[in-house]
């Protein structure tokens, strides 16, 4: 969550508002300058933050306090990931300046940032009247915040403003429902996918969702039925058979499971999951020679995934390979702790 809204906010509103910069005309060597907030401006357009702050610092000591000066603050030190602080120039700013649609904007995304959806709301919501089209972003967190505080409606409301849906069609319930998932509320997901299908059955992708939320239930029947159901709706889905060939693997269906990968690998040759669930299938199916073919390749795309090389030593000592298995169950092992805190005294 916290690099997507990052990379939002980033993209949408803090790199027009640091290119700001206009004088590029360092000060001469030896020769104190005056803080400026062009001259921050300058400074941070050049990535040179901490210059920049210590401008604006300086700029809002003094009395009156120049209009510009927090919000620019608050835009560094949101870039510096100093949200406390960041949300603080932007309230100064609103403050200075009742009409600031920029700090309005920022502070909301901040609060949201730093767990208080509730709070985020009516700023998200003023910034968003207050410049209806000007800026998607804040739609997309303002939904956010309505689903963390349980508001799954005016959710949707904002989710569909975001992608341009209206907000009772069958897209609008299943873009929400898709985002609510990803914020791991699987109930309510289901509930949206559902009413999603009740406005169009040949909707694409919604059984597909609903057979994603059976997998993460362990409900591999229902996730079976959901996925197959997708599959007479939108046959060159690359993505649905790889979701299919998982559920067969884990219900112990492993030539049904080959089948279905192996129309993933045809469909998403560049998508390394479809190759180690194959290779896992045929592994199971007693190919090990099959298996290692298709693990290979997934290695060769993705060296550091640990479980394409605990598979490729299940694979190899299947075949009697006790060295080679070894070697991949050590790197395996290796990949999976390689981010393990180390031992005080450690090199």
């Amino acid at each position: 969550m916290k690099r997507l809204v990052g990379l939002l906010v980033l993209l949408s509103t803090l790199a027009p508002a640091i290119a700001k910069a206009q004088n590029n005309t360092p000060a001469q060597a030896g020769v104190a300058s005056t803080p400026s907030l062009e001259e921050a401006r300058t400074l941070a357009a050049k990535g040179r933050l901490d210059q920049a702050l210590t401008e604006l610092d300086a700029l809002a000591a003094t009395t009156p306090e120049q209009p510009g000066v927090e919000r620019m603050r608050g835009l560094i030190l949101y870039q510096k990931e100093k949200l406390p602080e960041a949300e603080s120039a932007f309230a100064k700013a609103m403050a200075q300046d009742a009409g600031d649609r920029e700090s309005t904007e920022m502070r909301g995304v901040t609060l949201y940032r730093l767990g208080k959806p509730a709070e985020a709301i009516p700023l998200l919501e003023k910034a968003h009247d207050s410049a209806a089209g000007a800026n998607v972003e804040p739609q997309y967190v303002l939904g956010l915040c309505y689903a963390d505080t349980r508001r799954y409606d005016d959710a949707r409301r904002a989710f569909a403003a975001q992608f341009g849906f209206l907000p009772e069609s069958a897209e609008a319930y299943l873009a929400t429902a898709r985002l609510l998932l990803r914020r791991e509320f699987a109930d309510e997901a289901a509930l949206f996918a559902h009413k999603s299908l009740e406005i169009n059955p040949s909707l694409p992708l919604a059984h597909q969702l609903l057979g994603e939320i059976a997998l993460a239930k362990a409900d591999l029947p229902m996730a079976v039925q959901e996925l197959e159901a997708e599959r007479k709706l939108n046959p060159l889905n690359g993505a649905l058979y790889d979701r299919l060939g998982d559920a067969f693997i884990r219900s112990g269906q492993f030539e049904q499971a080959r089948q279905a990968l192996n129309k993933a690998v045809l469909l998403e040759p560049n998508s390394t999951g479809p190759y180690i669930l194959l290779g896992e299938a045929l592994v199971k199916l007693n190919q090990p020679i099959q298996a290692i073919h298709y693990l290979n390749r997934a290695a060769t795309m993705d060296p550091d995934n640990y479980v394409t090389h605990n598979i490729l030593g299940q694979a190899y000592r299947a075949l009697g390979r006790t060295a080679e298995a070894n070697q991949e169950y050590k790197r395996a092992v290796e990949i999976q702790h390689r981010n393990d805190p180390k031992p005080a005294g450690a090199r």
